[in-house]
């Protein structure tokens, strides 16, 4: 075997990397504990927080404003439904206003065609009463032109909500009791409503063997 040079004569150098104190002894030494480096979640700068505080108050301001809005058009809305119920009133009370008028107009004319009426009571025909009754014709024309009407009585069940019962007359029919058997005045009505109530003689039922 076969030996070489610097086995023999070549000193070994190791490197002891343990420390020493002042006499040689060795020391140990603590192991370092590793430092945690933070992750970059838990690190938040300032401009990033300021970033999140500032989008945090125009989230704030923006939900502010989609309520104002809410409230305006809810505001508006309503103020649109009063506007318009306000215009109804208005309608209604200018219709019932001139329904006035036209009622008192035409209690007017149905005293003209009344006191015609009179006059024709006993007429002949000669051209005088034939000339009352063009005129009364003509008025109740024009009377019917702005919708009044005049309400049919004769024969009917007696109703106090169009005439008044002025005279009475004996009846053996039972089934003409409460009718109205005359005229005496025409009832007219507009629209619906009684403006001139008449006046009527009704039948009344009395067994033949009481009358």
């Amino acid at each position: 075997m076969s030996h070489h040079p610097a086995d023999e004569g070549t000193p070994i150098k190791v490197n002891d990397r343990r420390r020493v104190n002042a006499e040689g002894e060795p020391v140990e030494v603590e192991a370092q504990q590793p430092v945690a480096t933070p992750k970059h979640d838990d690190v938040v700068s300032p401009a990033r927080a300021e970033i999140d505080h500032e989008v945090s108050e125009l989230r704030s301001q923006l939900d502010a404003a989609h309520k104002r809005i809410n409230d305006l058009a809810h505001a508006l809305q309503a103020g649109e439904r009063d506007r318009e119920e306000f215009k109804q009133r208005q309608n209604r009370e200018r219709e019932r206003m001139i329904d006035v008028e036209k009622g008192n107009v035409a209690r007017t004319i149905l005293e003209v065609v009344d006191q015609l009426d009179l006059c024709l009571t006993a007429a002949d025909d000669s051209p005088l009463a034939k000339g009352v009754k063009l005129i009364r014709e003509s008025v109740l024309k024009q009377a019917e032109a702005v919708g009044i009407e005049r309400v049919e009585l004769l024969g009917r069940p007696y109703d106090p909500n169009f005439a008044e019962a002025t005279d009475m007359e004996i009846t053996a029919s039972e089934s003409d009791d409460g009718k109205v058997t005359a005229v005496i005045r025409s009832a007219y009505q507009l629209k619906g409503r009684v403006i001139r109530p008449g006046a009527v003689k009704v039948a009344r039922y009395v067994k033949p063997a009481e009358a």
